[in-house]
């Protein structure tokens, strides 16, 4: 145990993806080796408090933000300084952060806003820390489905006719939003925040008063929202793994309990399914392949993404949906059964995304930091 990594998990957070994270960080920290790694939880409360415990055998930080019962929780910070990257607590005195332990790579298990967008891996690439997954880029781009589709639109990848529309355009002038949205498609249309995951705040529209409802009810997560046609689609995914080289897994299908994959399809009902593998035609299944790892490199993405498809049922053609740079990661998640029907077991495939959180540190060490003459 003397040379164990110093893994730091960062759970939580500030998003209308909190329990989500809480569920897919039980499975991570079930299988971290601890003859290998020495974890620190932290955790980020929803109004974004960091907490941690003193040390591994404490109260579990985990249980702690689960049930609410945050005693014996310490308040915890990592600061932006690169010559000393680990976890602080706040002393007792609540004068000055003291460093308790040194950290090697930091896991995040954020899903959404302030932990899959980008601004966690900000603060990261200050530390100068190795973290698990994209970098600053790959989040922000893979998190706002608008702009993420502007980009595979120019690399001439298909996606679904979308449009953007602000917050402050339903909040001033909800009618000639709803008749600017519906110009986008006939009905039925889908409308989502743009920066939010798991199917919060998404409904399926089929006439003007669900879009009413549609377009007030994605306006409270997001000030971006997408309006998309809807597609009589059947629902593909494919994970991505790797660094600069990523290989993509074979594909999986979703198979909605509801009208369509909702939050409550995904974790509330649990009577939705997936086929792994989808089946699907060879050609169709090694063309959803290879656009996923070019979304993937499009992006600047790295350690782990699931790429989304809709597969329209009527025409046969497949459109890129989104893709998800922290996907959903329990055990019965899309993401790890899928490399798990591919070849890479739950436990192993977290052991590769730290190892490639290592690789890509590396990487940024050879970058010179000052430049002569």
């Amino acid at each position: 145990m003397v040379n164990r990594l110093r893994i730091g998990v960062i759970f939580g957070g500030r998003s209308g993806e909190y329990e989500i994270s809480l569920l897919s960080t039980r499975s991570v920290l079930s299988v971290l080796d601890p003859h290998r790694y020495a974890v620190t939880q932290i955790g980020i409360t929803q109004q974004g408090a960091w907490l941690t415990a003193r040390s591994e055998s404490d109260l579990s930080v985990l249980d702690a933000l689960q049930t609410g019962k945050l005693e014996g929780l310490l308040p915890a910070a990592i600061l932006p300084d690169p010559s000393r990257p680990g976890l602080f607590v706040m002393d007792t005195a609540g004068e000055r952060w003291d460093l308790i332990t040194e950290l090697d790579v930091i896991f995040p298990v954020l899903h959404g806003p302030y932990g899959e967008d980008g601004t966690l891996q900000g603060l990261l690439e200050l530390v100068d820390i190795a973290y698990v997954g994209a970098g600053v880029v790959g989040s922000a781009v893979g998190m706002d489905k608008g702009v993420f589709q502007s980009v595979m639109l120019a690399l001439g990848i298909p996606v679904v006719e979308t449009q953007v529309i602000l917050r402050s355009d339903v909040i001033h002038d909800l009618k000639g939003t709803i008749v600017q949205s519906e110009l986008v498609a006939p009905y039925p249309l889908f409308i989502k925040p743009a920066n939010l995951g798991s199917s919060v705040g998404v409904s399926k529209c089929q006439n003007r008063s669900d879009l009413h409802e549609g377009l007030l009810e994605a306006a409270r997560f997001d000030r971006r929202i997408l309006v998309q046609r809807g597609v009589n689609a059947r629902e593909i995914e494919v994970a991505v793994l790797g660094n600069d080289k990523p290989m993509a897994s074979i594909p999986g299908e979703v198979l909605p309990s509801r009208e369509f994959y909702s939050y409550e399809a995904k974790y509330i009902d649990n009577t939705s399914g997936l086929l792994i593998p989808a089946p699907l035609p060879d050609e169709t299944a090694e063309l959803a392949r290879q656009l996923a790892v070019q979304a993937f490199q499009a992006i600047d993405c790295a350690g782990m993404a699931r790429v989304d498809f809709l597969l329209d049922k009527d025409s046969g053609e497949l459109f890129l949906n989104e893709i998800n740079t922290i996907p959903g990661f329990t055990q019965i998640s899309m993401y790890p059964k899928l490399w798990e029907a591919t070849g890479v077991p739950y436990s192993e495939l977290v052991d590769r995304l730290i190892a490639l959180a290592i690789e890509r540190k590396a990487e940024r060490n050879q970058i010179e930091r000052k430049y002569t003459r």
